[in-house]
């Protein structure tokens, strides 16, 4: 099948696909988990630290000066890549894990009471469900589930049903990490909001995908990483309206954050600074901006187009395999999750792995999910704007042979 973007042109941009660890080339489908980073990225850090590095705000030199332009440049990118209203709403963290625990932790405690209502669903990553447990405990609150439908989507029905005057906020993820299902993030804020309650979504799998515009989806938080969208690791951001981040408290106290501090007492920065206390990491927010440029040069709308037919051709080739079991609904982002029939996730991907073919096996920080799957355990394979179609292809052939081995194994 030809592709819908130059993809040769683009991996030779990714000095890691030529890695060959079992002389064989290199076929990585496990970007849901992270991302391969560009040239362009990697010598945008090199240059940072070559030419920039230094702690912002706190110097008036003019190495220091460069840093705090990189480093607040980068923010503003980010609030315009996900059309944000102002560069002030967006903070940055570690990545979703602690953008999540950041709201669970500061709105959570602050805002939650006993016989309050937090909605869930069963396809969460941990990340987007263990916070609202500890927190919902701690508070008295309820953790609430809205079930999906047969397939493993999410109808909007299924959300309304538990949606009510005690819900306080509905977090959701925009793309499920195991399924690949899109969620109807934009009715489910819409839901949510008619209930006096806020939004939060997980965007982890959806910003590194598709265009997100979080003023269209009228959510209140979005967190997502950048590491899964070409960024470095320890990396990510958390967007929030501004009249809700001027109305939570610090988070992290020390220094930058604060306003005046006393023997006794201390006032803080207003938003975002207010939740960035200590040094906080320059050259991951300098390597996302730069991986920001990299996807808005290939073109966001042109990514999703190619991970949808790498998707489509994927799911149509592995339903021709004898006893193989694929999950979720047809419409998805670009992961397909499934099982071989008689052979555990982890020797696929050991076998898979032997061909140099990188996918994920486990249960993918969703075990809510494994259980509603009545399994275990998956393999999943996730595509990005540097796979091709003949990796579909060598994937199919990696799990044929997987059949074969263990075929004979237990012959």
């Amino acid at each position: 099948m030809k592709s819908l973007l130059p993809v040769e042109q683009i991996r030779a941009q990714f000095p890691i696909l030529n890695e060959n660890p079992h002389g064989k080339p290199l076929v990585y489908l496990d970007s849901a988990a992270t991302s391969q980073k560009p040239r362009f990225v990697l010598q945008r850090l090199q240059a940072y630290y070559e030419h920039e590095n230094a702690n912002v705000y706190r110097g008036v030199y003019t190495l220091s000066a460069r840093a705090t332009e990189a480093y607040e440049q980068a923010r503003a990118h980010v609030a315009a890549f996900i059309h944000a209203p102002a560069p002030e709403e967006v903070i940055f963290v570690r990545g979703t894990t602690e953008a999540i625990n950041l709201v669970a932790d500061r709105w959570g405690r602050e805002n939650l009471q006993p016989g309050d209502e937090v909605v869930v669903t069963p396809l969460e990553h941990h990340s987007n469900l263990v916070p609202w447990q500890h927190i919902c405990a701690e508070r008295g609150a309820t953790l609430r589930y809205a079930e999906l439908a047969e397939d493993g989507s999410l109808p909007v029905e299924n959300v309304a049903a538990v949606v009510g005057p005690r819900t306080k906020l509905v977090a959701v993820a925009h793309i499920s990490n195991v399924l690949g299902t899109i969620l109807p993030v934009r009715e489910i804020a819409e839901l949510a909001h008619q209930n006096g309650a806020l939004c939060l979504i997980d965007g982890a799998q959806a910003v590194p995908h598709l265009p997100v515009d979080v003023q269209q989806i009228g959510c209140d938080f979005y967190a997502f990483s950048g590491h899964k969208m070409l960024g470095p690791t320890g990396i990510g951001c958390l967007w929030a309206k501004r009249s809700i981040l001027d109305a939570m408290d610090p988070w992290l106290y020390g220094g930058e954050m604060i306003s005046r501090v006393t023997r006794v007492s201390s006032t803080f920065k207003e938003s975002p600074y207010k939740f960035e206390g200590g040094t906080p990491n320059i050259a991951g927010a300098v390597g996302l901006d730069a991986a920001l440029t990299f996807l808005e040069q290939v073109g966001m709308e042109r990514i999703t187009e190619h991970e949808s037919a790498l998707t489509e051709y994927a799911l149509s080739r592995l339903s021709e395999i004898k006893g193989l079991q694929w999950y979720g609904p047809k419409e998805r982002g670009g992961i397909v999750t499934f099982n071989l029939e008689g052979i555990h996730p982890h020797d696929v991907a050991t076998v898979l792995d032997n061909e140099d073919i990188c996918v994920r096996a486990g249960h993918h920080c969703a075990q809510p999910l494994m259980s509603w799957l009545s399994c275990t355990a998956t393999v999943r394979a996730s595509f990005y704007l540097y796979n091709t179609f003949e990796e579909v292809d060598a994937l199919c052939a990696g799990l044929l042979k997987a059949k074969e081995f263990f075929h004979h194994a237990v012959v």
